[in-house]
């Protein structure tokens, strides 16, 4: 985080557009070479795509709790080692069930929030169960919300987030489309742009790209995007590719969710009623702990009970 010479906040974000390996430990290694480049490259925060740790294409049927747990602990280890915040798609077993999430680790490597994604669609549905909250969580003290790939196409999972602080949204995704569909969604075709001017916030979107497995595609196209619908940073549908933009966050203004606060009149008490709930619903379901950090919490406990 640095400050312009007027003192507004300047955030500089990076999002990593990947090409899915077909193991967890090919993931790995290309999330490992892009936090490098962008630790190298003086980014506070990297978004990566949706299910990064294992590719969208995996057989999460078959995903054993303690691989995935030593996948985030893997990411959790760079982020510490990179001193950098790191926001990393994956499946998540929590409470014995296996969920679609998006976890944020801050710059000590310490998860802060575990984002599920709420609407499912019908291949989600066979292995992961639905989130129960609306992610809102704070990086370097700036406060963010995330949706998951489908769920752009959910408005409120963003705009009372965006009541409730956010001045950045982060859309980790990961295309498994027909290639005839993944051509149609290229060139910005995609409602990201108006999401960011209807809300006066950032838009971040990481993209899988190419071919994804099965016959299936991924657009890319991952991109920046400012308040004024300015695209800041786009990728192309082909290659890999790290997006670094310098976001001025005076620009976040949330105007018109603020706006939305206040009338018509009728509904403020019920939004202001709303927001609270996500609010609460936010803390209550993000959390995360890794095996590590239970094991720190057992020895702490087993400590004090001697």
């Amino acid at each position: 985080m640095s400050v312009t010479a007027t003192g507004h906040k300047r955030f500089r974000i990076a999002a990593v557009q990947m090409k899915f390996a077909p193991s967890i430990a090919g993931n790995l290694a290309t999330i490992e070479r892009m936090v490098k480049e962008a630790a190298r490259r003086r980014a506070d925060a990297v978004l990566f795509p949706e299910c990064a740790t294992t590719g969208y294409a995996c057989d999460f049927g078959a995903l054993r709790p303690k691989d995935v747990a030593a996948a985030l602990e893997t990411v959790a280890s760079l982020a510490a080692r990179y001193r950098i915040n790191l926001l990393v798609g994956s499946a998540v077993f929590r409470r014995r069930k296996l969920q679609n999430c998006l976890v944020v680790f801050d710059r000590l490597g310490r998860p802060i929030h575990c984002y599920a994604k709420c609407q499912l669609v019908d291949s989600d549905r066979q292995f992961f169960v639905p989130g129960n909250s609306i992610a809102l969580f704070e990086i370097d003290g700036v406060r963010a919300t995330a949706v998951i790939c489908h769920e752009r196409r959910y408005p409120e999972l963003v705009r009372l987030a965006v009541m409730a602080g956010a001045q950045i949204l982060f859309h980790p995704n990961a295309g498994m489309d027909a290639l005839s569909v993944s051509r149609r969604k290229r060139g910005g075709r995609d409602g990201i742009a108006v999401r960011a001017f209807e809300n006066a916030i950032f838009y971040v979107f990481a993209n899988s790209v190419g071919p994804q497995g099965g016959g299936k595609w991924s657009a890319g196209d991952s991109k920046i995007v400012a308040p004024d619908e300015r695209v800041l940073r786009l990728a192309d549908n082909k290659n890999e590719a790290l997006l670094v933009a310098d976001l001025d966050l005076a620009l976040a203004t949330r105007r018109y969710a603020i706006d939305s606060l206040e009338h018509p009149r009728f509904l403020a008490p019920r939004w202001r009623e709303i927001v609270g709930q996500v609010v609460r619903q936010s803390k209550t379901e993000g959390g995360l702990m890794l095996p590590s950090q239970e094991r720190r919490a057992d020895l702490r406990e087993t400590r004090w009970k001697l």
